[in-house]
């Protein structure tokens, strides 16, 4: 197939790069190369995950009996002489 490519200014310095490192290869070889190889990382399954895990931290008591009367909670937030 062939086609135009438009590369953004950073990927065609890299290849630049890695033609002048791999002497004989050719513009067409490394892009190419460089799309299987993308094509396979973007296709595989992914890994397994790391679990995700928050550690715990004491907080003390609660400083109020309960949270059903909001406005009790409001003042002891903002140290309303609420009582």
């Amino acid at each position: 197939m062939r086609t135009t490519l438009t590369l953004d200014d950073d990927v065609a310095a890299q290849l630049r790069r890695l033609r002048k490192v791999r002497k004989e290869a050719k513009l067409k070889e490394l892009i190419n190369e460089a799309l299987r190889q993308g094509l396979r990382h973007l296709t595989a399954p992914a890994g397994p995950r790391k679990p995700y895990h928050t550690a715990a931290v004491s907080l003390g008591r609660c400083l109020i009996g309960g949270i059903d009367d909001v406005a009790e909670v409001l003042a002891v937030a903002e140290d309303d002489a609420f009582r």
